[in-house]
């Protein structure tokens, strides 16, 4: 999800500029529909849904004016795949408050991997999590909520925070237990704080400790998302399109 699709029109659709242009995903339980924007007269651009399993879908560009019935330009069919990024953070997910996983993931912090690697990868894992359907009562620290703030344990946020991943940090603050976890300390005696201070991570530290700190840049441009019932709808702040899904 949230991957910029390009369509590119055939000479005879490049129509009036009254014409609207939909894509419509149809998949085995659930349908989506994203408004388009309009690059140049031969192209347009939309932003791929999040889909609820790895399927091929039909999808169809259709093409709406007002006083005239909706027409189907073309029909193509689109695979959505399970990719590294989707296993890392249904991985990760799980791991919350699983201290032999949660200790198994330190060992990422030995290898050090290069700096574009981490934006890669906080790029692409924060953006699965937020594709996951994480479980009503899903929280950072983990299923056992009668564990206390004073037992020195690992969490998901000293993973985010200790490989440096600004986006995962972000989106774990905005989720049940991501707060609370700023205070933990594990078994060396650092918090999700004091690791971004020692660690020299200083919008990390900012935005672990500002209070009204704003989302990373790249963060504030990805969809808001509006649940009602069976549907929701999307709005991409940086691209303008709307994207509405509901069950098939």
């Amino acid at each position: 999800g949230d991957s910029v699709i390009t369509v590119q029109l055939t000479e005879e659709d490049k129509v009036e500029d009254d014409v609207v242009f939909y894509l419509v995903f149809t998949g085995s339980t659930v349908q989506h529909c994203t408004s388009t924007r309009k690059i140049n007269p031969g192209s347009l651009e939309t932003i791929s849904p999040g889909h609820d399993c790895c399927e091929t879908v039909k999808v169809a560009l259709c093409a709406s004016r007002e006083g005239h019935p909706v027409l189907v330009v073309a029909e193509e069919s689109f695979q959505f795949v399970q990719d590294e990024a989707y296993d890392a953070a249904q991985f990760l997910a799980t791991c919350a408050g699983n201290q032999q996983a949660l200790n198994f993931t330190r060992f990422l912090d030995r290898s050090r991997p290069p700096a574009a690697d981490v934006d890669f990868l906080d790029e692409k894992v924060a953006l699965a999590f937020r594709h996951l359907k994480l479980p009503a009562e899903w929280n950072v620290l983990g299923a056992d909520q009668s564990l206390t703030e004073n037992i020195p344990r690992e969490t998901l946020m000293h993973f985010a925070v200790r490989l440096g991943l600004l986006r995962l940090t972000w989106f774990l603050l905005q989720q049940p237990g991501g707060r609370g976890a700023l205070s933990i300390h594990n078994n060396e005696g650092a918090t999700p704080v004091s690791l971004a201070l020692e660690r020299g991570y200083q919008k990390l530290h900012q935005l672990l400790t500002e209070e009204g700190a704003r989302a990373p840049d790249s963060w504030s441009t990805l969809s808001h998302t509006v649940h009602s019932g069976h549907y929701s709808v999307k709005h991409h702040r940086g691209l303008g399109v709307y994207l509405l899904t509901a069950g098939a």
